[in-house]
């Protein structure tokens, strides 16, 4: 028997694309509805109507799976991010930054505990795709002076504190209180944003080193060179790199 035309168009990778499609929308939808956060992979095969090796082809394993949902769970989470609006003002857009995120925990529970919560032997990378999200944010709060500490660091203690938060709500939504989140969030801006952008600091020459850095990452310099730019750089992350050493002798 003869392949139909439609299936010769699209070939095995496209029906293998499809079913892994399928797959991860039914484990998704079983996790959701799990009371214990976990699924069988013998389920999801029924839900989609093929048997468990053929899982096992695509995915691998169980934890295959349930990397690739989380990782399904980043795309629309960037999905999402990318239509908000983004203001002239990276302060406001990161406090918004904020309060998203626990929106979209509060709407998706099951799938964002996959995202966030330690799983032995993971290989998701929504966690770290996130974090180069909240970095991108930064990335303009350091570009503008706002912020006081390298960007890095500053985004993951701002994911940290948020994903801590979130996981809390949904663990214990009755014992909750609505208020934590943005007290959480303001202790956590208050740590890494440096607010007014333009008040006097301790290490003025670092903070305007970091700034700089910052700025020509987002817009580079039509006045150097690649080599002298690359080389700026380097002379910025120094300054920068030194003072962070030096600052605790001098506390």
């Amino acid at each position: 028997m003869t392949a139909s035309p439609e299936a010769t168009r699209r070939g095995p990778h496209t029906d293998d694309d499809l079913l892994r499609t399928a797959m991860i929308e039914a484990a998704e939808k079983l996790l959701a509805r799990s009371e214990d956060q976990d699924i069988a992979t013998r389920a999801v095969c029924e839900a989609v109507g093929v048997t468990q090796p053929r899982l096992y082809r695509l995915f691998g394993d169980k934890r295959g799976l349930l990397d690739a949902v989380a990782d399904a769970g980043f795309e629309r989470y960037a999905r999402h991010k990318a239509q908000l609006e983004q203001t002239g003002d990276p302060v406001v857009d990161l406090h918004t930054g904020w309060d998203d995120h626990m929106d979209f925990a509060g709407a998706n529970p099951a799938l964002y505990q996959l995202m966030f919560a330690p799983r032995p032997h993971s290989h998701s990378q929504a966690r770290r795709q996130i974090l180069a999200l909240l970095e991108a944010s930064l990335l303009r709060c350091s570009a503008i002076g706002a912020l006081r500490i390298d960007v890095n660091h500053a985004a993951q203690l701002i994911l940290s504190s948020n994903v801590g938060v979130a996981l809390s709500r949904i663990a214990e939504p009755d014992l909750f209180d609505e208020g934590l989140s943005h007290r959480a969030r303001d202790a956590a801006f208050g740590a890494v944003l440096a607010l007014p952008a333009t008040s006097a600091t301790e290490d003025p020459v670092s903070d305007a080193a970091r700034q700089l850095h910052s700025q020509l990452t987002l817009t580079g310099s039509e006045a150097l060179e690649p080599a002298e730019e690359s080389l700026l750089e380097r002379w910025l992350e120094r300054i920068v790199e030194r003072s962070g050493r030096a600052r605790p002798e001098n506390t």
